[in-house]
């Protein structure tokens, strides 16, 4: 894993899937993700990015608010499942980690904590329903199809800095 930094993100329009799953159901979500590939290559609309998870909720022992995306160019409707957003431009938190998925609890406390060391505030609020983030985001770097070894994935993390 790499040392945490800071950098600036510009707005990034998306599209994607929004399911709300629990920790052991994030998988049901996640198998999503082709469809979204789908659903742009259908439209002639090419990826300008690596996919990513974005958590807006985050209630660990109950349920988790989750988006499977796919950067794009330009701006795009989106249509049924599939929805259009835009990533936040601004300061972000990034680490970046070679290694199995499953890893990412402790790169994320890892983050989480060097935040906290440096007295750092993210975009996100307590509410009854749990942690709301502003932009929190896991990018997997890594073609599954080019790499079936989940050991070898490159992934990084970017979590919003309040303004």
């Amino acid at each position: 894993m790499s040392e945490p930094r800071i950098t600036h993100r510009e707005d990034q329009p998306y599209v994607a899937i929004r399911g709300v799953v629990t920790m052991r159901t994030i998988p049901q979500i996640a198998d999503r993700l082709g469809e979204v590939f789908g659903w742009l290559g259908s439209r002639g609309v090419e990826p300008a990015g690596a996919p990513f998870f974005k958590y807006d909720r985050i209630d660990m022992e109950n349920t988790l608010e989750i988006e499977v995306g796919v950067p794009v160019a330009t701006p795009i409707a989106g249509q049924g499942d599939v929805e259009a957003g835009v990533l936040p431009a601004g300061r972000y938190v990034e680490v970046s980690h070679t290694g199995h998925p499953d890893d990412l609890i402790d790169v994320t406390g890892h983050l989480l904590g060097w935040a906290a060391e440096q007295g750092l505030t993210f975009d996100m609020r307590e509410s009854p329903e749990g942690e709301l983030w502003g932009s929190r985001l896991e990018f997997y770097l890594t073609d599954p199809a080019e790499q079936p070894d989940m050991a070898k994935w490159d992934m990084e993390l970017a979590f919003r800095l309040a303004d």
